[in-house]
């Protein structure tokens, strides 16, 4: 029987998975995008499919893959999908398909309990506070009991933010199998249980991590496979170029200088000068964060400026560092890789100053608290993308919920190279004209006028009474978020849950539990969260999320493309706009019983040419500017 054949029996009215999911019923766009992701492996083709919410496209795509026979890598965009993907939507795909299938889940490194680390970090004694000293107790305890040391596994959840690099590794500090504790290491089982897998889970920066290793001749990370599967595939295009580029960060120096330390202590106590060079190095790490200010995000100031002074200071203690640690490297394997850390950053330091910004890459920084971060950005990823991708596999699936602009996937297919690839758009099955309601408050100012932020919760504030709360409202910007939220607690509203005082999943299930509750969030509530029935009645969202105009890699991308004779609001910055509007739209309607409104503040929609792209790209919404049509609506 032809593989689209069985996929079509697997998904029918009697089918086994009619047992495993209560109220299943064959859906025609879930059996469409089945059979296509069928005919894709069979042909050894690339498919990008448009799946709409409700869809069901994690079975439509694991029911082929797995009754494929061949070894397949399923990719998704966060590590909290992974873990979903694996735990839930894998088993039920086995037990439609009547049969069980070898399947592993591997993450990147940064998620395992790397034991040499702990007990370095043990042995120091050096801990910035008792909680933190606790928190390394329960691991350690931890550690003998737990199968896969995965940190999201963890007694009491992660550790203290400063504790977890302490006690997991990283591609720079990992001594390999030079390490004393490989044979228990918990990172080389799950990538042996990976090897040995006919299904292995990843996320797309696992993937990405592995294809700029074997580029670089490093080695591998993920076993070889016939046919990859990559969702949330609207996010892949920016992590790509994080990978495909250059980064350093003031976290990794500091790590490099605090475990050279260590090291020393360890394995070389009459080199004083390595402790000198240690500390040297940290003082020119500070030095240039006080140089940077508080720049946030910004295009590089080279030149003779003052940052880029205090990085050449920092590029000369590296230097020296490195010509310290050479000698002693002999003495141990920890000092070996101090030294090679040492000289990878050193040489990733002098590639970002070195830029001259024709190479079709752009150099900025990103200030964060006390840290900073110096990137080295390619500006167009397709090449590198297609050609990573040529090496690998045989099929191709790569899906989201939004990828196309009015139906059409040039700018998606673009943006990664893949020009022969067949298309499918699916829309949803839900029906969203009876549904949700949009509602476009009216006489609101343009968003870039001054008293816009006043005037949008003004007038979206009866619409949060009206739904008693039960309601995302979601910012393009941290500085529109504080004003909101400052302006709801001025006025007694109960229940606010805000970004960033607490942990995500924390709030959610605040959320879910409450009833009644607003939340207000950035970029991070956009997508990927799944919030179904009642308890979310209301997405508010502020403005059409453009990108900020200041923004150092839309800057230069821009620049790039006026030079090459393309339209960048058009081909790029128009496109990305309605994807990020249509993830935030799809928070609202998760499940076909779901109703709810959607609240959008800006008059673009309406007054500006290009507003009818984001129209025609959102589900068939009836839409009114009368708030008496909200109330009666809520009320219903």
């Amino acid at each position: 029987m032809a593989l689209t054949e069985q996929v079509v029996e697997r998904l029918g009215v009697d089918a086994p998975i009619a047992q495993q999911l209560p109220g299943y019923a064959p859906r025609p766009e879930q059996q469409a995008m089945a059979q296509a992701v069928a005919q894709a492996i069979e042909n050894e083709a690339t498919l990008v499919v448009e799946a709409g919410t409700g869809t069901g496209k994690t079975l439509a795509y694991l029911l082929p893959a797995l009754l494929s026979g061949h070894r397949v890598i399923v990719s998704t965009g966060t590590r909290t999908l992974q873990d979903q993907l694996f735990h839930r939507d894998l088993p039920t795909a086995q037990a439609a398909i009547g049969r069980s299938i070898r399947t592993a889940l591997l993450k990147g490194r940064g998620n395992y309990l790397c034991l040499y680390r702990m007990e370095r970090t043990l042995e120091s004694g050096r801990l910035e506070s008792a909680a933190m000293a606790d928190d390394l107790q329960r691991l350690r305890a931890w550690s003998g009991r737990t199968q896969t040391g995965d940190m999201a596994d963890a007694p009491g959840g992660a550790p203290d933010s400063r504790l977890l690099p302490r006690v997991t590794s990283t591609a720079d500090n990992c001594l390999g199998q030079d390490c004393p504790l490989y044979a228990e290491c918990f990172l080389m089982e799950a990538r042996r249980k990976a090897q040995e897998a006919d299904v292995v889970v990843i996320n797309h920066h696992l993937l990405m991590a592995d294809w700029a290793l074997r580029e670089g001749g490093h080695g591998e990370v993920l076993p070889s496979a016939d046919v990859y599967v990559l969702d949330e595939a609207h996010q892949l295009p920016d992590t790509a170029a994080g990978f495909f580029g250059v980064s350093v960060s003031s976290r990794q120096l500091y790590d490099l200088a605090r475990d050279t330390r260590l090291e020393q202590q360890r394995e070389a106590g009459d080199s004083a000068e390595l402790v000198d060079e240690a500390a040297q190095l940290e003082h020119a790490v500070a030095e240039l964060r006080l140089a940077l200010g508080n720049m946030g995000r910004t295009a590089w100031p080279a030149g003779d400026s003052t940052p880029a002074l205090s990085a050449q200071t920092l590029l000369d203690a590296l230097a020296r560092l490195s010509a310290v640690l050479a000698p002693q490297s002999v003495r141990g394997r920890g000092l070996e890789a101090c030294h090679r850390r040492a000289e990878k950053l050193h040489g990733e330091l002098a590639q970002f100053l070195s830029d001259t910004g024709d190479t079709g890459q752009v150099s900025w920084v990103e200030t964060r608290g006390q840290g900073f971060a110096l990137r080295l950005t390619p500006l167009d990823v397709a090449a590198h993308f297609s050609h990573s991708r040529e090496q690998h596999g045989r099929s191709w699936v790569l899906t989201s919920a939004t990828l196309a602009i009015n139906g059409q996937f040039e700018h998606f297919l673009r943006r990664l190279g893949l020009d022969q690839a067949q298309t499918l758009a699916l829309d949803s099955p839900f029906d969203f004209a009876q549904n949700t309601l949009m509602y476009l408050p009216p006489d609101l100012p343009g968003p870039s006028a001054p008293g816009f932020n006043d005037a949008y919760l003004e007038a979206v504030e009866p619409v949060l009474r009206a739904s008693g709360g039960r309601a995302f409202m979601l910012f393009t910007s941290h500085r529109a978020l504080t004003a909101a939220t400052h302006w709801l607690r001025d006025r007694g509203w109960p229940d606010l849950l805000v970004q960033g005082e607490a942990a995500q999943q924390q709030l959610l299930n605040r959320f879910r539990d409450s009833g009644q509750a607003v939340l207000l969030g950035t970029q991070s509530f956009w997508e990927g969260v799944d919030v179904r029935g009642p308890a979310l009645s209301c997405v508010l969202i502020d403005r059409l999320p453009f990108a900020s105009p200041a923004d150092p890699v839309l800057q230069a991308r821009v620049e790039w493309m006026r030079s090459e004779g393309r339209n960048p609001f058009g081909e790029y910055q128009l496109p990305e706009a309605v994807i990020g509007l249509r993830q935030g739209v799809g928070r609202l309607i998760r499940d076909a019983a779901d109703r709810g409104v959607l609240v959008l503040g800006d008059n673009r929609l309406m007054t500006k040419g290009y507003g009818k792209h984001f129209r025609q790209s959102l589900p068939p919404m009836p839409l009114t500017q009368n708030f008496d049509d909200v109330a009666a609506f809520l009320a219903r």
